[in-house]
């Protein structure tokens, strides 16, 4: 299999487990981290088309509960992009996006092991 890329912030606990599930399955991967360098574009795109914003949006997060409430009821495609651009940490983390384009939320083990035939 191909190189993975996985988006997300290297301190979440979500994504160190996630990274430790790869390491331990021998997947390659190249990691994104969202603090370091901003909002993937491309990875955030794919996600979007694939999930949609009410899905691709931790709105369980501190970031999203912040916002404020005209800026949450008004939320669309365009709306998500221009909230991730400015604090990517509101996207739900990791986001997996395989050789294939296959675009992963969240980590479960069960998920992955699907996902990459294990």
């Amino acid at each position: 299999m191909s190189k993975v890329l996985i988006c997300g912030i290297k301190n979440c606990d979500t994504m160190q487990k996630a990274l430790k599930w790869l390491r331990a399955h021998d997947v390659d991967y190249d990691f994104y981290d969202y603090k370091e360098s901003g909002l993937h574009r491309d990875a955030f795109d794919q996600a979007l088309a694939a999930h949609g914003w009410e899905n691709v949006l931790n709105k369980r997060g501190l970031t999203w509960r912040k916002l404020p409430d005209e800026v949450k009821a008004s939320m669309n495609d365009a709306q998500a992009l221009a909230v991730a651009l400015e604090n990517p940490s509101i996207l739900k983390r990791p986001l997996l996006v395989t050789s294939d384009g296959t675009v992963t939320l969240g980590f479960s083990p069960e998920r992955y092991a699907a996902l990459f035939n294990l």
